[in-house]
């Protein structure tokens, strides 16, 4: 048995973490896709609370049960693996601290304070882990892990400063495709922000406080009660074989449903925000030279489909609600299938895709869900916006810098035949094979600041290639 430690400074006060730790949502914002552990429940406090983790094993958990005897109020709290089997073989025992820089006892927790106010003081985190690994073992394996963590939290922190500004009074936020791989971060940002979130859900029996069961053909006329802004996420995906039926799902499942929603909008006077997921395939699958928010709709089957989703918010605008269709490009995401098949083919030795010049419009998880919660609550974002990294590159310098960070040798030029055959022709053609340079100009414009502007930070950030903060 062995105890790691990790040590994080920032400058907040240990009650100001304390309070950010104890809000919904945290346990999803610091895992790693990477490590493919998705978050089934967060401990409802961390006295005695229990978070449950699905793990990539076929029917196996992680169960990390909060130990009351361990807690100190504003100063510690602990989480040990209590799954059969699994707890006793690893041993793990993991003890939060919270600890001023300027006095080593426990901070007093009488005033519930701001996590986003900087200024006030500077306090440590320490995260202590005690597990069945020999020590070298432990700390090679965990340091990556607690490496992102640090870089998330202090990244989480400093965007909810500028987004407390935006909105300083909590507002209600429903969520359609809260449960995917960006809604289910978007709706932990905004709980950590300190806002409601109710999730649409389809497969929902009842309402609850937090989900309401959503008929996408006939929803109810008082689905959005309440509600100041709708994020509208679901949809079929659109990455797939382009076959008639793949883009009949794909325009069905976002079409009507968001018209409907739309119409919903127009007719809920608390609703004051309309946030709808598009595509940068509205430009087409031939834009090689730059285009921003004000380019025209481009050629094929997808631009079509998005044309037509975006049309699909008219009756919110024509009511006067403010609507943001966020054209969003490929998003970079650990343990995302779209990042595994990229890494796949490069560890086997495959580089650029065909020519390799088309230009990859991509987007990290997190600047996409900051691009999501910003336009939820800034007044300045309206109508189109391109949810892009403002370093564009091409495939073949994409390829190469995922080599050099994740590791591999793209040796082999990768033929225009390979997606062909596993997308078609048309979907090869506008997906794997599609040159688009796409600029963030609106977010730019407004000075929004990306947490990893370049692709090597993205991947390094992704892939738990960072460095510890301490």
């Amino acid at each position: 048995m062995s105890t790691t430690k990790f040590h994080h400074t920032l400058p907040y006060t240990a009650n100001q973490l304390w309070e950010y730790h104890s809000r919904p949502g945290i346990v999803a914002r610091l895992t790693p896709g990477h490590s493919r552990m998705k978050v089934i429940k967060q401990a409802n406090n961390l006295r005695d609370g229990l978070t449950v983790f699905k793990l990539p094993v076929p029917g196996l958990t992680w169960q990390g049960q909060h130990d009351p005897q361990a807690f100190v109020d504003g100063h510690q709290f602990r989480d040990v693996c209590k799954t059969p089997g699994l707890g006793a073989l690893s041993g793990w025992t993991h003890t939060h601290i919270f600890s001023d820089a300027t006095s080593a006892q426990p901070p007093s927790s009488a005033q519930t304070p701001n996590p986003f106010e900087t200024g006030a003081g500077t306090a440590t985190i320490t995260d202590e882990i005690t597990t069945n690994l020999p020590a070298a073992l432990a700390k090679r394996a965990l340091q990556p892990v607690f490496a992102y963590r640090q870089h998330q939290l202090q990244e989480d922190l400093k965007r909810g400063e500028e987004f407390a500004a935006l909105a300083p009074q909590p507002l209600t936020v429903a969520v359609s495709g809260a449960s995917g791989l960006v809604g289910t971060q978007v709706s932990a940002m905004l709980r950590q922000l300190g806002h409601k979130v109710i999730e649409l859900s389809r497969h929902a029996d009842r309402d609850t406080e937090t989900t309401r069961r959503w008929d996408t053909d006939s929803p109810k006329p008082d689905l959005l009660r309440g509600v100041d802004a709708l994020i509208h996420l679901a949809g079929h995906p659109i990455a797939g074989r382009f076959t008639d039926d793949h883009l009949a799902k794909v325009e069905e499942s976002r079409v009507g449903p968001t018209q409907k929603l739309a119409q919903l909008v127009a007719q809920t006077d608390s609703v004051k925000t309309f946030v709808c997921a598009s595509a940068v395939g509205f430009y087409g699958h031939t834009r090689p030279e730059e285009v921003d928010e004000q380019a025209s709709v481009g050629d094929g089957q997808l631009a079509g489909v998005v044309k037509k989703w975006e049309e699909a918010t008219t009756a919110a605008k024509q009511a006067g609600k403010r609507v943001v269709n966020v054209r969003c490009g490929l998003v970079i995401a650990g343990g995302s299938p779209l990042v595994d098949l990229l890494q796949l083919n490069v560890r086997a030795g495959g580089g650029k895709l065909g020519s390799g010049r088309q230009h990859f419009a991509w987007v990290t998880i997190d600047d996409v869900v900051d691009i999501y919660v910003r336009a939820a609550l800034d007044d300045q974002l309206s109508g189109p916006v391109n949810a892009v990294a403002p370093d564009m590159v091409t495939n073949a310098q994409f390829t190469r810098h995922l080599a050099k960070v994740g590791g591999g040798a793209p040796l082999i030029p990768v033929p225009e035949i390979a997606p062909k055959l596993m997308l078609g022709e048309d979907g090869a053609r506008e997906l794997a094979l599609a040159d688009q340079n796409v600029v963030p100009n609106v977010l730019l414009q407004l000075g929004h600041r990306f947490r990893y502007p370049t692709v090597r930070s993205a991947l390094r950030h992704e892939l738990l290639r960072e460095r510890l903060l301490g």
